[in-house]
């Protein structure tokens, strides 16, 4: 049988308040068997008990009317109760504590294995420690459920206890008969899961919505800054699409320029751009006649070869350098035009400088 965390056969008492003693004692005999009433009832004769020792000294004594203006030391209004209220109650049923810590027991070396139970008190906290059937259980009502303790672990959890200041008392006698203790006599149950501390839960479902909170945060942070990545990957992707188009728009613009001015014989030749050392340089006319002499040179090699069918441009007036351009458009690319007039003026430029260099 697997021990769930709100198993109904072991009874554990949760704790309320300060009634951790009340929930002690209930855990120990596996039953509703002491209210807070009846504590306060044993607490109150406890210190009545007192009083009268006490009194035995005389009522008009420093010591007496120093009694009466303390507190009392069994109970207080938060719900403690102190050692020899639980003492007075057990010996109801017959049992009677000892102090595991003292030496005089430690001296009978008594395995913890061979008891039936034990109560643990640290800075008026109260918590029970009970055998079931075969096996141990932590009843700890600051636990959300029982807590099972392996018989090799129980010396090693109450040495534990007592390094921590906890005071442990040993219960002797027969308790009470309980269904959790005839149905574990037959079965031995696993335990999953240890029990959490009461608070721990709630406060671990709040850290982990917390969390989960400030994960939606981050994710949502990170889709919006994604968003604004793609948005600024576009927008690069689209400025380099446009600085490219314009770049192409530039370079065909430069070109259809250079074909236009190759063209243009008459406008200004290529020796305006060089220094002239004499007048000796070929007209607009010769530059003229060697660019025709060229093109009927490619237009030959065409005819050889010919391409395939081209697009005639619309019939318009034009003169007779735009004719030009018209006939060499018709055999020609634009790049072999813009090869051809920079081949034209590079051989000008030659011959200028051949020229003069004879002079």
């Amino acid at each position: 049988m697997v021990l769930e965390k709100r198993w109904l056969v072991v009874i554990q008492m949760l704790q309320e308040g300060s009634l951790c003693a009340q929930h002690c004692l209930n855990n120990l005999l596996q039953g509703e068997y002491f209210s807070p009433v009846e504590l306060s009832s044993i607490a109150h004769q406890l210190d009545e008990e007192e009083r009268m020792r006490m009194a035995e000294g005389g009522v008009t004594s420093e010591d007496y009317r120093t009694f009466l203006q303390q507190p009392s030391g069994n109970m207080d209004d938060s719900g403690f109760f102190s050692i020899q209220v639980i003492s007075n109650a057990l010996k109801v049923w017959g049992l009677e504590l000892i102090l595991f810590n003292s030496p005089e027991y430690q001296r009978l070396r008594i395995d913890p294995i061979n008891e039936r139970s034990f109560i643990c008190n640290y800075k008026e906290h109260w918590f029970t420690v009970r055998k079931l059937g075969k096996q141990w259980f932590n009843l700890n009502s600051l636990l959300t459920g029982p807590e099972l303790i392996s018989d090799t672990y129980l010396a090693l959890f109450l040495a534990q206890l007592q390094q921590e200041g906890y005071s442990i008392f040993v219960v002797k006698g027969d308790l009470p008969d309980c269904e959790a203790d005839q149905l574990l006599q037959m079965i031995r149950v696993q335990q999953m899961q240890r029990p959490k501390l009461i608070g721990e839960e709630l406060a671990q479902l709040k850290e982990q919505r917390v969390q989960k909170t400030d994960l939606e945060r981050v994710l949502e942070a990170n889709d919006g800054s994604g968003m604004l990545d793609e948005d600024e990957e576009d927008l690069q992707r689209a400025l380099a699409l446009s600085r490219q188009e314009i770049d192409m728009e530039d370079e065909e613009a430069d070109l259809r320029r250079a074909i236009q001015l190759s063209m243009q014989g008459t406008s200004r030749n290529i020796s305006q751009d060089i220094p002239q050392t004499s007048g000796t340089h070929l007209t607009s006319e010769e530059l003229r006649k060697r660019r025709e002499a060229y093109f009927e040179k490619q237009q030959q090699q065409q005819q050889q070869d010919p391409p395939g069918p081209l697009t005639h441009p619309c019939e318009k007036p034009t003169t007779s350098s735009e004719a030009l351009s018209s006939e060499l458009g018709d055999a020609m690319s634009e790049e072999d035009m813009l090869q051809a007039a920079v081949t034209m003026s590079l051989e000008t430029v030659r011959n200028n400088f051949k020229t003069e260099g004879k002079k």
